[in-house]
């Protein structure tokens, strides 16, 4: 008898449990997605979050005294702040400069995934030989993943960085010896992914990227892609969910995905495949080949990964946190390429708004 009461008792006390106002069953949020067309996006306020929502707004107070334009906060794919300056509005494009790249690099999954390109296969299989100066012997030793990487061994320190014609790709070292933010080995994987598809690179893009997320207003023009702030932050979702656009899995090579946001050579730990990657023990920069001890931005988790771009324009995406954070406009401070003091400035500011 004394067994069976204290049956009952444990029964009632885990009923009660389960029903008691003070204990409700809460179902995991699931990620958000935005409907492709329309300006329907939910959001959710900073206090439901339990974060500092003065402490939120004086981060965002900082980044507009940056010559910031656009700014978009995300969690779990919902807005959480979103404010805008120098009379921008939601629908305002503008340029992401070398974030781009990081966009370039998800592409190449999409196409090494379909089969059309390989990473390990030698540029010139795509370009055609002599797309550089080099002897052919040297040549034929870069290959896209060298491309994607940063470690073409190409001199970055020529007259013009840009220039993609084979005169101005000239020998410096080895492919795979030498890490170097070089641009035109880079811009020449638009044109490998053209070359390889037999479709426009922007209408690569619009097929595999564009359209299926979402960035209607998203384009290439001269080399450039050209957003709005919630597109940015769109991508940056897709990145945070690695790949997967509300059910649609654009990217599903998990080995090509997982590369491309760790470190991808020994000579700077942290460089992706054309993504920047905090939490490192060191890093390298733009122009330099000084390599620097500790995180690029101390203050900012240590799992977050970049698209940085000219001036200051970012894309953070920090998967322990589900966050996006994507931060449009003109250059912060004296820093013009890639990594700059905004990084750290604006994470330490967040910190104290988020907690983490």
């Amino acid at each position: 008898m004394q067994r069976f009461s204290v049956l009952v008792f444990i029964v009632f006390l885990f009923a009660s449990c389960k029903k008691s106002p003070l204990n409700p069953v809460t179902p995991a949020e699931s990620y958000y997605y935005p409907p492709l067309t329309g300006d329907t996006w939910d959001t959710k306020s900073a206090a439901s979050l339990n974060w500092d929502e003065t402490k939120l707004q004086e981060a965002f107070d900082y980044a507009g005294t940056k010559n910031t334009y656009g700014l978009v906060l995300l969690q779990n794919g919902r807005i959480v702040k979103e404010q805008y300056w120098n009379n921008w509005t939601k629908d305002s494009r503008y340029y992401l400069a070398s974030a781009g790249k990081s966009v370039v690099a998800f592409l190449m999954g999409i196409a090494q995934e379909d089969g059309i390109v390989d990473i390990n296969n030698k540029t010139s299989q795509y370009l055609g030989t002599g797309w550089t100066s080099l002897p052919l012997i040297d040549e034929n030793n870069i290959t896209l993943r060298h491309n994607l990487t940063m470690t073409t061994g190409l001199d970055d320190g020529v007259a013009d960085p840009d220039c993609e014609d084979p005169a101005c790709l000239v020998y410096k070292a080895p492919a795979g010896s030498r890490w170097a933010y070089h641009n035109a080995p880079y811009r020449l994987l638009q044109d490998v992914l053209a070359n390889a598809s037999g479709l426009s690179f922007n209408n690569y893009s619009t097929q595999h990227l564009f359209t299926p997320t979402g960035m209607t207003q998203s384009v290439w023009f001269n080399n450039v892609m050209y957003c709005t702030t919630r597109e940015a932050a769109r991508f940056g979702s897709l990145i945070l969910k690695k790949g997967n656009w509300n059910g649609n899995q654009l990217l599903s090579d998990t080995n090509y995905f997982n590369a491309m946001v760790n470190s991808s050579q020994s000579l700077n730990n942290a460089y992706g495949y054309l993504w920047w990657l905090n939490g490192k023990s060191n890093f390298m920069v733009p122009t330099s080949q000084i390599v620097f001890p500790g995180y690029m931005a101390p203050d900012a988790p240590a799992d977050m990964i970049m698209a940085l771009g000219k001036d200051d324009k970012k894309i953070y995406v920090v998967p322990s946190l589900n966050i996006v954070l994507v931060r449009l406009g003109d250059a912060a401070g004296s820093v013009t390429l890639g990594p700059s003091s905004f990084d750290n400035e604006i994470w330490s500011r967040l910190k104290l708004a988020i907690h983490y």
